[in-house]
């Protein structure tokens, strides 16, 4: 079992997945875990009780649902006791030995509690979990969970409840609390921000060390100011451009900083935590994007991130690191995370491995103060949880006016775009920052594009070099929409098609499979290929494109256009997909006609 957390690492620590007691509470009769006498049902955390890999496998709608476990801690002298929760859908109550210590509301976000305070001495503990998910709101933020009782469309089973890591760390009485890594690749440094918590002494200090492949770039020690550390970490520039390279993330290298941070009191080590980071910038520069201020293309591919049997949750770090190098072995340099906020394990591998994410905040459905104040809060969580992963290089707040269907007649919901836009490129100042991806686009740094056209020839047609952008904008509607909206205008932001493609098969042979809807579907796997391929072929050659995102990476549920089968077998074969993605193909390889 991986450490939960990988960016801010400890030695001690103790997961509480596994079987849990569980219940529903359909009626609502349970104030406080007294109040419930039997528990008819075990589950295993951290899988939804809609998976069938939890072991209850409920698809029911259930608005509240309660969990408890037994477990032993005995918490070391002087120490605290943490108790975390990866994410709960959607609003969590959890009592340590009935006595209430957290309550968060936020289904894609992480929170915690010190319960050292409340722990027995004999070290048998019990924790609960009250869990409110009403299925028919629309007003949270819930991505592509149906508020239908069977999946629909683009729309998929609901998550209710714990379904990543809940865990126990130790850690002394002020200790390390969050730490933040910011490269700035200009100027070769590497920024550092450490909050700590606890009783703050004067003579508190933060030891930063940092290697590279085992050799020491730096170590530092700064004085601790009011719980905080603030500082930018001059790294010795190599000068020449290949020393320089061999330093720098990139999907095709990517390479990692090893950090450690100590926190000494009068020069004893009171906490020690391990961690990383990276040197990379992710820019846009006129029409173009960049990556460690290079031209930078990006082929990437629009991935859900739902397995068959754990829906949201990888089945183990293991499967994670296996969507990341799928992605890879098909030539893609990144992934278009679709209205999920994915489990750090994944954004973990996608460092370590090297593959680009775009974080795309999941979408509530309906407008309202409530529904904006919901996505402000947990979108702001977000971001500082997954600030520092070097993979993450585009947030992405709204998703084809998804939660803001007017954005064409009413200024409020142009301002909620314009508003998590300004929020966004605040709070991270060094990424870009797509307002609403698709269509309907204002304040933005790149503009997406869905386009679903399933011929490759009018698809290059609408798009190649006889057509120049402001003809694009002004006449184009994919999908019925306007590209961007009345009074802005494309200011020549790189263009990128965020979502093509979208093409259906389903092995005749698979009984299991759920559904056959896609865009459009073909009945061969022959035909399947050949339309695949050539739409690819086309975006990939694309001059006016910085870069694409096909549809989709798995077939999830009844979607069925995945260029994977739901259990990650190959429709077509890696190489193949490689060779188009990466512009590998012999002219003519790819010949189409339409049928």
């Amino acid at each position: 079992m991986e450490y939960p957390r990988p960016q801010l690492r400890r030695p001690e620590w103790l997961s509480l997945n596994g079987p849990w007691r569980f219940t529903f509470d359909n009626d609502g009769r349970y104030g406080v875990p007294s109040d419930i006498e039997t528990w008819p049902l075990t589950i295993e955390v951290p899988f939804a009780p809609e998976a069938t890999a939890s072991g209850v496998g409920d698809t029911g709608f259930h608005k509240v649902c309660w969990y408890q476990r037994d477990f032993e801690s005995r918490p070391g002298p002087g120490k605290k006791v943490l108790l975390h929760f990866g994410a709960v859908d959607y609003l969590a109550h959890v009592w340590v030995n009935d006595m209430l210590v957290a309550r968060h509301r936020g289904g894609f976000t992480p929170f915690s509690a010190d319960i050292g305070h409340l722990l027995s001495p004999d070290g048998n503990q019990r924790v609960t979990v009250r869990v409110e998910d009403d299925p028919e709101d629309l007003e949270k933020p819930r991505g592509k969970q149906d508020w239908r009782l069977e999946p629909h469309a683009i729309w998929y089973y609901r998550t209710t409840g714990i379904w990543q890591t809940v865990w126990l760390e130790q850690v002394p009485q002020t200790y390390v609390r969050r730490i933040r890594w910011s490269p700035h690749l200009e100027r070769w440094e590497i920024g550092f921000e450490a909050f700590i918590l606890g009783p703050i002494a004067d003579e508190l200090e933060v030891q930063v060390r940092l290697s590279s492949d085992g050799d020491l770039l730096v170590e530092d020690r700064y004085r601790v100011i009011r719980g905080e550390v603030h500082r930018r970490i001059a790294l010795s520039d190599p000068g020449i451009d290949d020393f320089r390279n061999d330093l720098l993330w990139s999907p095709e290298h990517p390479h990692l900083i090893d950090a450690e941070v100590t926190l000494l009191k009068g020069g004893e080590v009171i906490d020690s935590i391990t961690s990383y980071t990276a040197l990379r910038s992710a820019k846009v520069h006129r029409d173009r994007f960049l990556l460690n201020g290079r031209l930078y293309p990006l082929k990437l591919v629009l991935d859900q991130g739902y397995w068959p049997d754990t829906l949201m949750t990888p089945p183990s770090s293991e499967a994670a690191r296996r969507d990341v190098e799928l992605a890879k072995a098909m030539g893609f340099n990144g992934v278009r995370k679709h209205q999920k906020l994915e489990d750090p394990r994944y954004l973990y591998w996608a460092d370590r491995l090297g593959l680009v994410v775009w974080a795309e905040m999941p979408s509530a459905f309906r407008f309202t103060t409530r529904a904006v104040k919901r996505l402000m809060r947990e979108w702001t969580e977000a971001i500082e949880r997954d600030y520092s992963h070097p993979c993450v290089i585009v947030w992405v707040p709204f998703n084809e006016s998804w939660g803001v269907p007017d954005l064409t007649a009413t200024q409020a919901h142009r301002d909620a775009v314009h508003a998590f836009y300004h929020l966004t490129k605040t709070l991270d100042p060094e990424r870009p920052v797509i307002g609403n991806d698709g269509w309907e686009s204002s304040a933005t740094d790149i503009i997406g594009i869905h386009d679903y056209d399933n011929n490759p020839h009018t698809l290059r047609e609408r798009y190649g070099p006889q057509v120049k952008p402001d003809e694009l904008f002004d006449r184009r509607r994919p999908g019925g929409r306007i590209l961007t909206l009345d009074g802005y205008p494309h200011r020549g932001q790189p263009i990128i098609l965020t979502e093509f493609g979208g093409v259906a098969y389903v092995n005749p042979q698979d009984e299991s499979h759920r559904g056959t809807w896609g865009y459009f579907s073909h009945a061969t796997l022959e035909e399947f290929e050949k339309l695949v391929l050539a739409l690819i072929d086309v975006a990939r050659g694309t001059a006016m494109f910085s870069g694409f995102c096909y549809t989709q990476f798995a077939d999830t549920f009844q979607e069925a256009n995945g260029l994977l089968y739901p259990d990650r077998t190959p429709k077509i074969p890696l190489e193949k997909i490689a060779e188009t993605v990466r512009g590998q193909v012999e002219e003519g390889a790819l010949h189409w006609e339409s049928t």
